[in-house]
């Protein structure tokens, strides 16, 4: 059942951060056709910046999820460098309760905002709901959880071992 679940979690990981790569491509892209258009042909593209804004939100909230699985997120290193193993494991509970309770309120208000965002639309693009820019909170919280019970069943501590 544990290799299932770390399965079904790298995957779902995998793929959140696939996404992010993309968002950040796209809104490299975006960037640089903005500064052609604006300082090249001199008659800049306004919805690129929108665009811009939009996969960067999309993007932090596609990473998360690999920042939690690789346990970089909501560290608490001195006082697990300090701590006998027994604590250890309760810090690692802790931190995950406190994670887990942190995302399931960013996934329920932030659908709750999509839904009351949905009426609004984006400056420059005008045809497009702003929802779509703020149900990146869910998405994101969403592909948080596997995350985050995956560095719970097995533990990461990457920014602990590259610590000076």
């Amino acid at each position: 059942m544990k290799s299932l679940f770390l399965t079904l979690e790298r995957w779902t990981t995998t793929i959140a951060m696939a996404g992010a790569c993309a968002m950040l491509a796209i809104s490299a892209s975006l960037g640089m056709f903005q500064i052609l258009m604006r300082f090249v042909l001199e008659q800049p593209a306004e919805w690129t910046e929108v665009l811009i804004r939009f996969s960067l939100i999309w993007m932090v909230f596609l990473a998360i999820p690999m920042a939690f699985r690789q346990g970089a997120m909501v560290s608490v290193d001195v006082l697990y460098r300090w701590s006998p193993p027994r604590i250890r494991r309760f810090l690692d509970w802790a931190v995950a309760v406190a994670a887990l309770t942190l995302v399931g309120i960013i996934i329920w208000w932030g659908f709750d905002y999509a839904q009351r965002g949905s009426v609004q639309t984006m400056a420059g693009l005008e045809s497009i709901s702003m929802f779509w820019a703020y149900i990146a909170l869910p998405v994101g919280g969403l592909f948080c959880i596997p995350g985050i019970i995956g560095n719970l069943i097995d533990p990461k501590r990457l920014e602990l071992e590259t610590a000076q």
